[in-house]
Parts: C-alpha cells; sequence; structure tokens
C-alpha cells in the first residue's frame, strides 16, 4: 500500500462515492465531510498526486473540465485500508 496522508485516503473514498466526479464536485463532497473549506490548491494538488501514483485516472471531461475515477490500484489500496480499519474495529468492540 502506498504511503498516502490521511486528506489522499480521504479523496480517494470520496471519489469512489460519487459517479463521474469532476474536481468541483470532489471538492463540494469534501467540504460537507470535514465542514470546513478546502483550499483549491492542495485540493487539485493532492488531486494530481494521486493521478501520478496511478491510484486516480484523470480524464477530459469537455474542454474545461476533467474527471477523475478510481483505477483498480486505487480500489485495491481502499480495499486494504477497509481492511486494515476493520480489523482493529472487530478488535475492539464491546
Amino acid at each position: 500500500m502506498h504511503e498516502l496522508r490521511g486528506f489522499q485516503r480521504d479523496l480517494l473514498f470520496v471519489i469512489s462515492g460519487l459517479t463521474d466526479p469532476n474536481g468541483q464536485d470532489i471538492m463540494a463532497e469534501m467540504e460537507r465531510s470535514v465542514d470546513d473549506e478546502i483550499q483549491h490548491g492542495r485540493l487539485y494538488s493532492n488531486l494530481n498526486e494521486l493521478v501520478e501514483l496511478e491510484l486516480v485516472e484523470k480524464t477530459a471531461k469537455n474542454g474545461r473540465t476533467n474527471r477523475y475515477t478510481l483505477t483498480t490500484a486505487g480500489w485495491q489500496v481502499l480495499e486494504s485500508r477497509h481492511e486494515w480499519e476493520s480489523h482493529y474495529l472487530e478488535a475492539g468492540s464491546p
């Protein structure tokens, strides 16, 4: 599993739950989730890093907008993370 920052993992989870999202869709959902404003530069620099890591694919949606989708490797990272978290949640359940 790649050494991702928490924000990057959150982006993967958000992208996985949206249909054909563009950057603005992702930003809006992230802001709803954390109840705070996300800086434009922070969002897009992290999305670009996820693209470079081949966890997210960026394709042109129209002349000005890109859409973001998880790659197979991106899904595998999410599944691995979920498995790891579940292990600890189950162990700590009352």
